[in-house]
């Protein structure tokens, strides 16, 4: 079932290389669901562990929301740039008739020779099985007594394995020596410190200026942490190690 093209929500689909297909549509426009899309791709095709690997190159996201400022209704979609060629298929799925853009490009995570490497620990990802799944979270949170259910908070110790990680955004103004003077001191501090995986999207403001004001981003460098709720934000100070833990909830 699709929502009516004048309601407010938050869109994600996760493809795989051969061309199945798991997504959801948010309308409480919660979370942005990375983690629970590659949970359920392991599910459904039988995988030993979630694709946590296909999130920076194999998502494609839509968020309809209105502009606090004006009222406006905007719409904004982005995918990565092996699945633009479903644009068709993802307007159908979302109920909405717009251009997809190309999500911001990550070398390092999205080079062809580095997705082929776990071809051979998931075959099944570079089969295609007919597979377009719609993910419910309620009704599976019914039926699995919270399996993919959100953690209520960020020091909840109840939350399964296959939920634990982070997704986050970092937005920040071009590419300058300053910002990439911040990228490495916060690689480097999340490869560190984390127990958990991370995907980390950089948006650079000036090209996405409307992914800034979706994310409600007044100043750059900030960092955005989406997954796990709640989503929360550190402006500036990205030197500062343990501010950064407090943040993601690192306590776990």
């Amino acid at each position: 079932m699709n929502y009516p093209q004048q309601d407010l929500f938050k869109g994600i689909a996760l493809f795989t290389p051969g061309g199945d297909l798991i997504y959801c549509i948010d309308p409480d426009k919660q979370s942005r669901w990375h983690l629970h899309l590659c949970a359920g791709l392991q599910e459904w095709l039988g995988l030993s562990e979630p694709p946590h690997f296909l999130v920076p190159c194999y998502t494609a996201t839509i968020d309809k929301w209105r502009s606090h400022e004006t009222g406006e209704l905007r719409i904004y979609a982005e995918a990565g740039l092996p699945v633009l060629r479903y644009q068709s298929l993802l307007n159908t799925l979302f109920a909405e008739n717009v251009v997809w853009q190309p999500a911001p490009w990550q070398p390092e995570l999205c080079d062809p020779k580095v997705i082929a490497s776990y071809r051979p620990q998931f075959p099944q990802l570079w089969e295609n099985h007919d597979l377009v799944v719609r993910l419910d979270w309620r009704k599976i949170v019914a039926e699995t007594e919270g399996k993919f259910a959100f953690p209520p908070d960020e020091s909840s110790s109840t939350s399964t394995a296959g939920t634990r990680g982070y997704v986050l955004r970092l937005f920040v103004s071009g590419n300058t020596v300053a910002t990439e003077r911040i990228l490495k001191i916060l690689h480097q501090l999340l490869e560190r410190s984390l127990r958990h995986p991370y995907t980390l999207k950089v948006i650079d403001v000036h090209r996405h200026p409307e992914q800034a004001e979706a994310n409600h981003v007044l100043a750059t460098p900030t960092l955005v942490k989406v997954w796990p709720l709640p989503t929360r934000q550190i402006v500036g100070e990205l030197e500062d190690a343990e501010k950064i833990l407090r943040l993601l909830g690192e306590q776990w």
